[in-house]
């Protein structure tokens, strides 16, 4: 009974359980009615940290389709959080992910009960749910499925410095946000068909005091001058996990939502606000034309979007009060540490 009970317990599936994962546990345990929480994952050197962290740890990689027989039925609520694979215009890993899901349960008779197996594309067996635990695990899947996705605002592409709002047409600028572009539609595509709401979470640069630009810094690297800067967005790691939390919970379907913080500044401006905070030398300043022939092609495609994202959305319909409203205001406290 202890068994069954525990696997009629509601679920949360973890795609891709890296930082932003990792925080979003805690707050799940600290719910009155905590989830059990299933972490994907294709590192078996892991699985002892997931555990240790309150998640079951289940092998799979998205970009091995046959390797993810297990997830169909899983989970009700959905967190992706995993890359697109490094190359292509299409989110490969996305589509198998949605198919994995998707994937139907066929019902077999094995002695005097009634067992339910899920097939993969091939239709070979991947594995067995006993006729006795198959009402809960038709709990967590179909119509009812809550799903958010962890997106990025790079797919409004360059916006020469205008405030825009989630109403701004996606016109992504490089393969890396045509991907993201790609996993957006094929979701919302998913969730018009099986009945999923699924909410899309755009999101800036990711910081944290271990995800600050110190090393960069410390290397010299320089940033662009003030007429060549862009404007550039942020959201704290804790505040982005519980912000995807909250729209597993409040999320409208097929909604997108910017989760970004109140932050209004240049790049270059922030790297100084981190230099000052940690007493390091300010990144030396060059022209455009000058970073074209210096840096890489990853670190020159940071340079060339620039846009400021509104988050009236976050606070109206999520009602979500940011913890670290801007960056200046994690800084302060951070150094007084």
């Amino acid at each position: 009974m202890i068994a069954t009970r525990n696997l009629r317990r509601a679920r949360v599936l973890i795609v891709g359980c890296g930082d932003v994962g990792m925080r979003a546990l805690p707050l799940l345990r600290a719910r009155a009615a905590a989830p059990r929480v299933i972490a994907l994952t294709h590192h078996p050197e892991r699985a002892g940290e997931l555990r240790a962290a309150g998640a079951t740890p289940i092998s799979g990689d998205l970009d091995l389709r046959r390797s993810l027989g297990r997830l169909a039925g899983l989970a009700r609520d959905v967190l992706h959080l995993a890359p697109p694979q490094r190359d292509g215009d299409s989110d490969r890993r996305t589509r198998a992910l949605i198919a994995a899901l998707r994937r139907p349960r066929r019902a077999v008779a094995r002695g005097p009960k009634t067992h339910w197996l899920h097939a993969d594309r091939a239709g070979k067996t991947s594995f067995i749910v006993p006729d006795g635990l198959r009402a809960a695990t038709k709990r967590q899947t179909g119509p009812g499925t809550r799903f958010v996705y962890a997106s990025t605002t790079g797919v409004y592409g360059d916006c020469a410095g205008a405030w825009i709002d989630e109403t701004r047409p996606a016109r992504p600028e490089n393969e890396r946000a045509r991907r993201r572009v790609s996993a957006e539609r094929q979701l919302r595509a998913a969730g018009a068909r099986s009945g999923w709401r699924v909410s899309i979470a755009r999101i800036p640069g990711i910081y944290a005091a271990n995800r600050l630009p110190v090393a960069r810094i410390e290397k010299g690297m320089p940033a662009l001058i003030e007429s060549d800067d862009v404007f550039t967005n942020h959201i704290h790691a804790d505040d982005l996990a519980a912000i995807l939390l909250r729209a597993l919970a409040r999320g409208r379907a097929q909604r997108v939502i910017n989760a970004s913080d109140d932050t209004d500044l240049r790049m270059a401006d922030y790297f100084d606000r981190v230099a000052d905070a940690y007493g390091l030398p300010r990144a030396p300043r060059i022209s455009r034309r000058e970073a074209e022939a210096r840096l890489e092609p990853v670190t020159l495609s940071f340079m060339r979007e620039s846009r400021r994202i509104a988050n009236a959305r976050l606070k109206r319909e999520l009602r979500y009060v940011l913890r670290h409203p801007t960056v200046d205001d994690f800084l302060r406290t951070a150094t007084r540490r």
